[in-house]
């Protein structure tokens, strides 16, 4: 039935901000951008290398979403990496905030935790071979 995520959408409070995060550091590839007049809103569509997909929205006047501690709903964005390190390494390099690197008990894997420029909670996590 359900065969892989084809997109997370995501609020933010400052569309610039955001869009350079997302694709001057994250490295993300615009596919389309159009402003919504009528909603006073931006939506970016970005493509990962795997074939999904973020939207990033911009709306005037969006709540805060709580997130520490831990709100109920969505919990983080995880995205596959060849290596942690080199991803932590590069994502400090460019004043990103990231927490030290940790072990998960169960499979292994490494993986970390950082946030985009609105507190949003993203996870590295290290898939070899991919």
């Amino acid at each position: 039935m359900l065969k892989s995520i084809h997109h997370a959408a995501i609020i933010c409070s400052d569309y610039k901000k955001s869009k350079r995060f997302y694709v001057s550091i994250l490295g993300l590839e615009v596919i389309a951008e159009n402003y919504r007049e009528e909603r006073d809103s931006f939506k970016l569509d970005l493509k990962l290398p795997d074939g999904g997909q973020i939207e990033l929205f911009s709306f005037p006047n969006s709540p805060d979403r709580p997130s520490f501690p831990e709100a109920l709903g969505l919990r983080h964005l995880a995205f596959n990496v060849e290596s942690v390190e080199s991803v932590r390494n590069y994502l400090l390099s460019q004043s990103v905030d990231v927490e030290p690197i940790r072990l998960d008990e169960y499979t292994n894997k490494k993986f970390t935790f950082f946030s985009d420029p609105d507190g949003l909670p993203l996870e590295l996590y290290e898939q070899v071979g991919i």
